[in-house]
């Protein structure tokens, strides 16, 4: 049977260049580079000064199919899609999210790509990479004191205790934490009161960096966030609190975009990590905007599935950085394919062709989309070493009756040249197709309207209905003007429905939405469908049990 390296294996091998070089090949000069150690650095905001003239490259989003519990690799084929089109001769950045300490700990290890289309050092990026996470949990909490010690001072705002929305972040999963008593013990300590902490990548701080375009944008935003309602019912801010000009200053090396590079030598910016639910799910506006001014192709991707993350990418980030995608490559596997197609979990190892057919449908929904939107398309086969080639070729097959482009994926396995033929597909969809992207709604619209739009459309279902509870929410953000913004909706990623059984292509659903809260530095409304983890907890036998160091440095057990 062959052995496989795991990818913190594969990582340690790797040949980096420094990133000086790196940086010194794409044109970043030596004065715009903060380096962080050998390997990793921030990149002035300077730069974007000096290329403001330079042309953009093309905008390439990866997205996939409604994953499983495992991931369909859409980090891996964007780190390879990238290493791809330069290994074919084109000039090609990536850009992803910062990988979460809790997850890392938690059930799934490190976040980097995965085999032979990595990020590296995969050990920094997956730990504390350059102090970014810490910086959002800092800021964060800043706004949370200031809010305990505001009561504890007199309360002149009038602050309702039972209407603070402000919880505390940590970058860690601590289910204990989800619920808490704060200030307990004597008066001195503050006014008692119910609170709870979500993990870091779940913080508005978080979300409002990754749609900024400057430090200046970003303090704006943070003046603006509701941080909780007075007895008369009036929205309480940071601003109110004077709070927002320190907090921009604990980001003020946070904004600036991280580079790396990948296990080939692409340059790699790896800046922010929203949840993809209750946020948007993509790296940074500004590294993004920075990687189309140093390649020719920027490639990118959103968390979960194209109903979720492009949705979001398109109708919330682009709107934000006026971006213009040129394309979007939809990743899929056989194996989520065969749940789509009514196979348990248990029984994807067999060889199921006619699942691979059934579930289809679901592949045909993110494809049509994603068309929706103006946008060329191509699908990408992720390949698993246990996929049949009677599967592969059926999928094949299935994509181009379908009038879809499609390219076999082999990065995992073989890196760039794994993906040769992804790559020369994806330039020539992009030179012979022209975008013509528009969001699929309009902000003017009501948020009933909006909502609806994004349910019948890309979901596919039938209409929405709203909670006593969502409709008395939507009320007050029409009254306090901030109905006008971008919809985020928070649903499962494993079903095009809120139901996270309802695989395939369903029909005749309607989407419940219990719950609308409003993110107003961070520039969103957000619905809520489901049970909705803000506070992740660890497993019976987290990932963080298998993971160790010795006495020379050497990491294992990471991913």
């Amino acid at each position: 049977m062959t052995k496989y390296l795991s990818d913190i294996e594969i990582a340690q091998q790797a040949k980096m260049l420094p990133i000086t070089d790196i940086a010194k090949e794409w044109g970043i000069l030596d004065d715009e580079l903060e380096l962080y150690g050998k390997y990793k650095a921030k990149i002035s905001l300077d730069i974007f000064d000096r290329l403001k003239d330079k042309p953009d490259g093309k905008l390439v989003l990866v997205t996939a199919i409604n994953p499983t519990p495992a991931g369909e690799g859409k980090s891996t084929t964007t780190v390879g899609l990238g290493q791809a089109l330069n290994k074919i001769g084109k000039k090609a950045v990536i850009a992803l999210r910062e990988p979460s300490l809790g997850p890392v700990f938690g059930v799934k290890g490190g976040a980097a790509g995965g085999g032979h289309a990595q990020v590296v050092p995969m050990e920094d990026i997956n730990l504390h990479f350059t102090g970014d996470m810490h910086a959002i949990t800092t800021t964060h909490n800043l706004l949370s004191a200031a809010i305990d010690n505001h009561i504890h001072q007199g309360n002149a705002l009038n602050i309702d205790l039972n209407s603070i929305v402000w919880k505390r972040v940590l970058d860690m999963n601590d289910r204990s934490l989800r619920e808490v008593i704060v200030a307990l013990g004597a008066k001195s300590n503050g006014v008692a009161r119910q609170d709870g902490f979500m993990i870091t990548v779940a913080s508005e701080v978080m979300a409002a960096l990754c749609l900024s375009n400057s430090l200046m944008d970003l303090k704006e935003r943070f003046g603006r966030m509701i941080v909780a309602y007075s007895t008369e019912g009036n929205a309480i801010t940071a601003a109110d609190l004077n709070v927002h000009g320190a907090m921009a200053m604990l980001m003020k090396d946070a904004i600036k975009p991280n580079i790396v590079q990948t296990l080939e030598n692409t340059p790699a910016l790896i800046h922010g990590g929203p949840f993809a639910n209750i946020a948007h799910g993509c790296n940074t506006i500004m590294a993004t905007k920075l990687g189309l001014k140093l390649g020719d192709y920027l490639v990118t991707e959103a968390g979960f599935g194209a109903d979720l993350g492009a949705e979001k990418f398109l109708d919330i980030k682009c709107r934000y950085g006026n971006l213009k995608p040129a394309a979007v490559v939809i990743v899929a596997t056989i194996r989520a394919l065969k749940m789509h197609g009514g196979v348990a979990k248990a029984d994807l190892g067999s060889e199921n062709v006619g699942a691979v057919e059934n579930g289809f449908v679901n592949l045909q929904k993110q494809v049509e989309n994603v068309r929706k939107f103006g946008l060329p398309v191509m699908v990408s086969v992720n390949k698993f070493v246990n996929d049949t080639d009677a599967e592969v070729n059926k999928l094949m097959e299935l994509c181009k009756a379908a009038n879809v482009e499609v390219a076999l994926n082999e990065v995992w396995a073989n890196g760039g040249e794994g993906g040769a033929e992804m790559a020369q597909l994806l330039v020539d969809i992009i030179e012979k197709s022209e975008s013509n992207f528009k969001p699929i709604y309009e902000v003017e619209s009501t948020i009933e309207e909006k909502v609806n739009t994004i349910v019948k459309e890309i979901y596919g279902g039938d209409g929405v209905i709203f909670t006593a509870r969502a409709k008395k929410e939507i009320k007050k953000l029409e009254e306090l003007g901030l109905d006008k913004l971008p919809i985020c909706m928070a649903k499962t990623q494993y079903s095009l429905s809120d139901n996270p059984a309802l695989l395939g292509a369903p029909k005749g659903f309607k989407v419940t939405v219990k719950e609308v809260r409003v993110s107003a530095g961070a520039g969103f409304i957000v619905c809520l469908t489901g049970d909705i983890m803000t506070m992740p907890g660890l497993p019976k036998v987290p990932a963080a049990e298998k993971m160790d160091i010795d006495a020379d440095g050497n990491i294992v057990g990471l991913f």
